[in-house]
């Protein structure tokens, strides 16, 4: 018999996902998960959320303003708690603005019915960090955010808050995505030096502990200019216009002479690394916290990186990673080459049948620093 989630019904799960080694799965299993019923949605899953190692999420048709965020808790409903917390709903179908500092639910188009040994984790896509625009996926019996276990049969849910700017968005639209994995991928400290001295991850000596340590950038080749920082009154950013909003009115630009500047309580800076990273085309790799004890910022942890960013091989020549930073408690003096986080590096199961900024719409192959697509610079 079929089971069913929210009024959605779910194929009995088939062996139709073939993995030979273990790892992160590529385009062409995702494809394998999509056709054997283990991805369904409604409407169906677009060619073009199938990225090289990952599964573009769209948001349904209702967000719903909830007073605080949640977790659905060990053998609980999202739906259920929704009722708990639930103030009022938006209607997204027409495109709805989403208010600054508050809090919503949205229930996504993509469900899940996992096979056995395939575990799940979700992020923000790339221009959703740059945004500040929080976004965590929840599910029902979900204990914490992002992470999906092998077997889970149910829907998803989009918590989004905007910090730094409202923004308009519609159904359809791809605010976070997902990672499937078969077994252990993250490579060792011993294996990340074997993969850099074969081919170089990183220009210059790698920081290797836990991940490929990566610093900022605070004195650039030319110029002054090192980040921007969000204006905290500005207008509604619609999600939809690419180009479109002149950054002087969204960001203040940040320049520093002296290889240093002093980050404010609760602002959101946009700033780059100091190294060229790459992805070579059998691995994938997500930003992660360098250091848990350094309390006075965080640097978010956004996204993924795909086979071939920054590889030769996709077109690439190295690419810095924007670092997404928002200062807490106190001011805190941010140093140009201090290490402020860390990419962690995965093993594919398979090579993707496409590759990072080859012949697809990569919007930050070969950055710089960089906002988020929405703005101009000009």
């Amino acid at each position: 018999m079929p089971c069913s989630a929210g009024g959605f019904s779910f194929p009995p799960r088939t062996g139709g996902l073939r993995v030979t080694h273990p790892g992160v799965l590529p385009d062409h299993s995702i494809r394998d998960l999509i056709a054997s019923g283990a991805i369904a949605a409604q409407p169906a899953v677009l060619d073009a959320q199938v990225q090289p190692a990952s599964l573009d999420l769209r948001l349904g048709q209702v967000a719903y303003r909830v007073r605080a965020s949640f977790l659905a808790g060990a053998g609980r409903r999202v739906a259920d708690r929704l009722q708990e917390f639930e103030m009022h709903r938006v209607n997204l179908r027409d495109g709805a603005v989403l208010e600054k500092g508050c809090v919503y639910v949205v229930p996504l188009a993509e469900r899940l019915s996992l096979p056995a040994g395939v575990t799940a984790v979700a992020n923000a896509k790339s221009s959703t960090g740059r945004l500040d625009l929080l976004t965590r996926t929840i599910t029902d019996g979900g204990t914490e955010f992002d992470r999906i276990p092998e077997g889970y049969t149910g829907p998803l849910y989009a918590e989004v808050c905007p910090r730094s700017f409202s923004v308009l968005v519609r159904e359809g639209q791809r605010l976070n995505q997902i990672r499937f994995r078969s077994g252990q991928a993250a490579l060792s400290d011993a294996e990340l030096t074997a993969l850099h001295a074969a081919e170089p991850l990183v220009d210059g000596t790698p920081v290797i502990s836990e991940g490929l340590g990566f610093s900022v950038d605070l004195l650039p080749k030319s110029g002054t200019l090192v980040g921007y920082r969000a204006k905290p009154h500005t207008g509604v950013v619609d999600l939809d216009r690419i180009g479109h909003y002149p950054a002087r009115e969204f960001w203040e630009e940040v320049h520093a002479e002296d290889g240093r500047i002093i980050l404010d309580p609760g602002a959101f800076y946009i700033l780059v690394s100091r190294e060229a990273v790459t992805i070579p085309p059998d691995y994938a790799a997500e930003m992660a916290p360098y250091l848990a004890m350094v309390g006075e910022f965080r640097v978010h942890y956004a996204g993924f990186f795909d086979p071939g960013f920054g590889h030769a091989a996709a077109g690439g020549i190295g690419s810095r990673g924007v670092l997404e930073v928002r200062c807490h408690e106190a001011p805190f003096v941010l140093e140009h080459g201090q290490v402020v986080g860390r990419l962690v590096y995965e093993k594919m199961s398979a090579r993707p049948a496409r590759l990072y900024g080859a012949g697809i719409a990569s919007n930050y192959q070969g950055q710089g620093l960089k906002l988020a697509k929405q703005f101009r610079t000009d």
